[in-house]
């Protein structure tokens, strides 16, 4: 959150129980009375689907002094229906993961069954059931011209082909992607879920690409976390930050030398290497894993399993998108 929120509103769609507010207090007393008040009323809005957590996020703000009677914080209801209309100069989110959107349906037999949800918007780039794809494009549209974004994605919107890859060339032709922040293994959700945190600003319409170099931080090679035992702190945060350069990103230096610093973990990636990736693929690495060299080197085996089921509920999901499709369409040729 910004020190001085007076010129900036932030929306956090696909918000969970917003536990950030709890250093609020360190900050909040530095505002004058008009920031307050702009902080309380006006600075945050965020939507949930489902009621249970837009309640716990509701009161974690009310405790915090953030919201009022008269205009909701927290709407309930699925962010990604719709656009909404406004725009925003700052949007945050880590939306649920779950690579299909889908609705529950009472079939002929009176049986229920989920079917695959397609979202269709003329202000996206490209029509997909994927939850995270629609919510990158979802979030690019809340964007006012030259608004920040950070999103936290799985892997998979880094490399899937499809709608996917169409997302990505749009997403790096009409935006500044200028960062992406690889996380360990398991620190959001379970054990083995790979995610990223995506960094972005929209601009204003041009022929020329607004990205020109995207700079990767590697936190997750030959890093291991646990929730318990060896979580992560934000010490483990504090190269990336001090790399980061918000103010004057153009001064910024790779920590990565082929020769002299083979182990460094940032680096930068130009427009056109990155067009010439497979599937202009964002899931980058280069750092060798040592645990693929010296198998005593081996993550944890809860680690080590956790990946492999959520492998696993991946594979599941799709099978199940395809046996939803293919019993829809036998049920149509039999009438």
């Amino acid at each position: 959150m910004p020190a001085t929120p007076r010129h900036r509103r932030s929306p956090r769609p696909g918000r969970r129980s917003r536990s950030w507010t709890s250093s609020a207090p360190c900050w909040f007393n530095r505002l004058d009375k008009d920031q307050k008040k702009h902080l309380k009323l006006e600075a945050l809005r965020g939507w949930e689907i489902a009621d249970t957590p837009a309640r716990l996020c509701t009161m974690n703000l009310l405790l915090h002094g953030i919201g009022g009677d008269e205009t909701p914080i927290v709407v309930v209801d699925d962010a990604i229906r719709g656009d909404p209309g406004k725009r925003w100069k700052v949007a945050l989110s880590n939306p649920p993961f779950g690579r299909k959107s889908s609705v529950t349906v009472i079939n002929e037999e009176g049986e229920q069954e989920k079917e695959a949800l397609t979202v269709v918007r003329d202000d996206f780039w490209a029509s997909t059931s994927n939850k995270q794809l629609n919510f990158v494009q979802h979030i690019k549209t809340l964007l006012e011209v030259n608004g920040r974004a950070a999103v936290v994605v799985p892997d998979n919107v880094l490399f899937e082909g499809g709608a996917g890859e169409t997302i990505r060339r749009k997403l790096l032709h009409e935006c500044e992607v200028h960062t992406l922040l690889r996380l360990p293994t398991g620190i959001f959700y379970a054990q083995g879920v790979k995610a990223n945190v995506l960094f972005f600003e929209k601009k204003p319409g041009r022929e020329k690409p607004w990205t020109e170099k995207l700079w990767v931080y590697d936190l997750r090679t030959n890093k291991h976390f646990t929730l318990k035992t060896n979580p992560l702190k934000r010490g483990d945060l504090d190269e990336f930050v001090a790399c980061y350069l918000p103010e004057n990103r153009h001064q910024r230096k790779a920590t990565w030398s082929e020769k002299k610093a083979p182990e460094g973990r940032w680096r930068s990636y130009g427009y056109e290497e990155l067009l010439q990736r497979d599937k202009v693929s964002l899931d980058i690495f280069w750092l060798k894993d040592e645990s693929l060299e010296d198998s005593a080197n081996l993550p944890a085996p809860d680690v080590i399993a956790g990946e492999i089921v959520d492998d696993l509920r991946a594979a599941l999901e799709q099978f199940e998108a395809i046996q939803t499709d293919l019993s829809r369409r036998g049920g149509t040729e039999a009438r």
